[in-house]
Order: structure tokens, then C-alpha cells, then sequence
């Protein structure tokens, strides 16, 4: 048995957060690049020319790449062999998360209560997912995750029957009625399978994928990632809803069994400025 102090994760999540803000996932900015090459409309080419420019100055500035520095988004894998210990593990992580934006200027979003709507003043709490696996390894994942993009989000039960057709259209129905609101160009993260709960985590799970764009398993959800973005991008809704061909950078899915007489979607929309970090502690 390992045993594992908090405190680690802890201090990892406090420099993930930061860095993150501050620069973009990896492969976003080679995927904007590749993206001003096939963009067709001269506005399109000129917002996505910003937006490479937007992130280098936040990299040299160390400023936030967007004023929607979003809600912190922690996913913990912890191996069964591994013994946490030092404290509790959703204090550190909220401890860690209020440090890193105070300490990093990022603004503070987080209400306490969906109604009352006081700001916390911390950014915390995260909203955190765990899941034991095999090994002994913690594998700590961070997403920064602004509203505009995350209120544009959806699911949907599908029937069996809708089969892939029903899938890419609800993706499409979704950007289409995001139009220009979830800040495109879009990374798209999809979730099929599992059941009601399990859908919407698989989405925010599939945003987490680095680098940007590498392709799922090979075969027919590969395949399928490859159809929902070229529908996507056949919209023309194009760079911040202003028209083009470059609607999305990347669709990434992540699939799960599923009920004989269910067929569920998520799609958790991520904005131009995708935000993730991934490290093996």
C-alpha cells in the first residue's frame, strides 16, 4: 500500500489552475493554427488570428486567457493501492482551489446556493469526481469551465433506434442552438451510454483528452467522432456564430454499456479558450 498525502494533490492542483488559465490545453493552439488554414471566410480567418493572439498574451502576460476564469473542475482517479492520508481530500482540493485563485487573480464565480446567488469570494467549492482504479498511481485532472460554453450543454435519452443518425443530429440541434454563444471555435465533448448521471460525466470526461483532437479508439466511435465533426463544421455557423467553416476543433466522445432499451447523449460544449490539465502523481 502507498501511501499518499493530500497535501500532493493539493499542490499540484494549485499550479494546475493558475497554469491553466494562462495556457491553453495542449494541441489548442496548433489546432487554432491549423484551423486559420482552412477557415474560408476573411472574418473567420480574423477572429481566429485574435484569438492565437488573445493566448499569446496571456502566456507572456501571465494573465488570464479569458475574464471567465470558470468553475474549477477536479477529476481524481486513485488507485486501490493507494492510502490517502494528511486530511481530508475534498478539503485539500478546495483549499487548493481557493488559493490558486486568489493567488493567481482569477476571478471568483462560484455562488453558494443556485438561488441566493452569494458569491463565495473562493471559487470553491470544485465540483470534484472520484474513482478508484487499478494500480497505484492518483492521476489528477483540472478543468477551468466558463458558463457561456457549459449553459449551452445538454442531454438527451435517446432511443435505440435513433442509432448514430439521431446522435449527430442532437449534437448539431445542440451548436446550432448555441449559435454563437458558446464561443466556437467549439471543442465538442460527447458522452453515449451508462445512464442519466454516468452520460454528463462521460461528456465533461471526453473534454479532458490531450492532446486535442488524437482520435478515440479505433473503429466505429473513432469513426463517428470523424461524422459529428464534419456535420458541425458544415453548419457554417463558424468563429464566434460570425459564419465559416470552422465551427468545432475536435470532437471527443467517451462511450459506456447502456440499458437494452436506452440510448443516452451529453454533449458538454467547451469554448475556443479549452482549458484542461492532466498529471500522474
Amino acid at each position: 500500500m502507498r501511501k499518499f498525502d493530500v497535501s500532493k494533490i493539493a499542490d499540484a492542483l494549485r499550479e494546475m489552475a493558475v497554469d491553466v488559465n494562462r495556457n491553453l490545453s495542449e494541441g489548442q493552439v496548433d489546432a487554432l493554427k491549423h484551423a486559420l488554414a482552412r477557415e474560408t471566410s476573411p472574418l473567420g480567418k480574423q477572429i481566429i488570428r485574435r484569438i492565437i493572439d488573445n493566448a499569446a498574451s496571456a502566456r507572456d502576460s501571465k494573465l488570464p486567457v479569458c475574464q471567465d476564469t470558470g468553475t474549477a473542475v477536479v477529476f481524481i482517479d486513485i488507485g486501490q493501492e493507494v492510502q490517502l492520508v494528511g486530511g481530508s481530500l475534498r478539503e485539500a482540493v478546495d483549499g487548493a482551489t481557493a488559493a490558486a485563485y486568489r493567488d493567481g487573480l482569477l476571478r471568483m464565480s462560484v455562488v453558494g446556493d443556485p438561488l441566493e446567488r452569494e458569491n463565495t469570494g473562493t471559487n470553491a467549492p470544485a465540483v470534484l469526481h472520484t474513482r478508484v482504479v487499478p494500480g497505484d498511481r492518483v492521476t489528477l485532472s483540472f478543468m477551468a469551465k466558463g458558463a457561456g460554453c457549459e449553459n449551452m450543454s445538454r442531454m438527451k435519452m435517446l432511443r435505440p433506434s435513433d442509432g448514430e443518425e439521431g446522435i449527430i443530429d442532437f449534437v448539431v440541434e445542440t451548436v446550432v442552438e448555441s449559435d454563437g454563444g458558446a464561443c466556437p471555435p467549439l471543442v465538442l465533448g460527447i458522452g453515449l451510454g451508462g445512464d442519466f448521471e454516468q452520460v454528463a460525466i462521460l461528456a465533461k470526461r471526453a473534454l479532458l483528452r490531450h492532446p486535442l483532437g488524437a482520435p478515440g479508439e479505433p473503429g466505429h466511435i473513432a469513426a463517428l467522432e470523424k461524422k459529428i465533426l464534419d456535420a458541425v463544421n458544415a453548419t457554417g455557423i463558424g468563429p464566434m456564430g460570425m459564419g465559416g467553416g470552422v465551427t468545432a476543433l475536435a470532437a471527443h466522445i467517451e462511450a459506456a454499456p447502456t440499458h437494452i432499451a436506452s440510448l443516452p447523449v451529453a454533449v458538454n460544449l467547451d469554448c475556443h479558450a479549452h482549458r484542461a490539465r492532466t498529471a500522474v502523481l
